[in-house]
């Protein structure tokens, strides 16, 4: 049944890449909620699967990709089992994307004012292009986006890359979207503009109530912002929590060892904490845990066996066998 303070609900989501050498469940069997008004973060390393959830939900995903199974409920409708032409009305209007660099989703040789109001003229057929270019201008101005009627006229690589990531902001929130979602929003920004761009995501869902779904390999950027984490690896969730009871009490080894990974003030800069080896090839994963040839405190059982996600304390779930042998992380 629909959850009413849902604005998606992905159930049981398949999304496989189908190849020669055999098929890659780059996104397997995962259930994940965005509440209305809420900012939830999509965790993990690179090749761990978050891309490949957003763009199943966006509907971007290509040959040899596709959604294999599961449901992705947008109100009443399955975005999952919709045709590119239905797809189309929902996303751009009520679900928008920023990709991770501004720079390549941005036409280098259009005026970035332009293509903001284009993309407002596709989904509002009753404005003038007079009315869409100041509609643009007033958004521009309202993402932080300095002089924006000047800004309108410049071209993206006139722009920093501060200000081509307000862009795509603005390009995002013009049609006042449901949904949001931000894929790796910062990356190749200093820490100075990262902060600048995450005070205003939670401003703009603040004053206009949409729901945002952040995808990062950052775990800084989720404390920073974010009500409820997922931490995915190898196309599978392994923990998911509120903010501070992830980070009070972090049950999975692996996201305990991403949370060991931020560097800290104080720590010995020889010292900085890595977790051993890397994500496994999806097209040969172990027999059982997915994380076990990395893991620690992995033994048989997991090398063997599949553990279930399972609700450890309310609304904290952990997909692990040794959760308690395992310890809390203290903060």
């Amino acid at each position: 049944m629909e959850n009413i303070n849902n604005v998606l609900e992905i159930r049981n989501l398949k999304s496989y890449f189908f190849t020669e050498k055999g098929v890659a469940p780059a996104v397997d069997d995962i259930d994940l909620d965005i509440p209305k008004g809420k900012i939830i973060g999509l965790v993990g390393e690179s090749g761990c699967g978050k891309s490949m959830t957003a763009k199943s939900i966006m509907g971007l995903l290509k040959f040899p990709g596709k959604i294999a199974g599961g449901s992705i409920m947008f109100g009443d409708r399955n975005l999952a089992g919709l045709k590119d032409r239905e797809l189309r009305n929902y996303c751009g209007n009520d679900i928008s994307m920023i990709f991770q660099e501004p720079m390549t989703s941005l036409n280098p040789v259009l005026k970035v004012g332009r293509q903001v109001r284009e993309t407002l003229l596709v989904h509002d057929k009753s404005l003038s292009k007079a009315e869409a270019r100041q509609k643009t201008i007033e958004i521009f101005g309202s993402v932080g986006i300095p002089e924006p009627a000047k800004r309108y006229d410049a071209y993206p690589h006139e722009l920093s890359g501060g200000l081509r990531q307000r862009v795509m902001i603005a390009m995002a929130m013009i049609c006042r979207p449901k949904l949001l979602i931000a894929d790796e929003p910062t990356t190749a920004l200093d820490v100075t503009i990262e902060a600048q761009i995450l005070r205003l995501m939670k401003q703009l869902r603040d004053e206009t109530g949409t729901s945002i779904l952040i995808i990062t390999h950052n775990l800084g950027v989720v404390a920073e912002i974010c009500d409820y984490i997922y931490v995915m690896y190898a196309g599978k969730i392994m923990e998911q929590a509120e903010t501070f009871e992830m980070f009070d009490h972090t049950a999975h080894p692996y996201t305990k060892g991403l949370l060991s990974s931020i560097p800290r003030i104080g720590n010995n800069p020889e010292r900085l904490h890595t977790i051993p080896g890397v994500v496994p090839n999806l097209l040969h994963l172990p027999k059982g845990c997915a994380f076990c040839n990395r893991c620690e405190y992995a033994d048989e059982r997991c090398q063997n066996e599949k553990a279930e996600l399972t609700e450890i304390s309310p609304g904290h779930f952990c997909r692990c066998f040794r959760v308690e042998s395992s310890g809390n992380r203290e903060v």
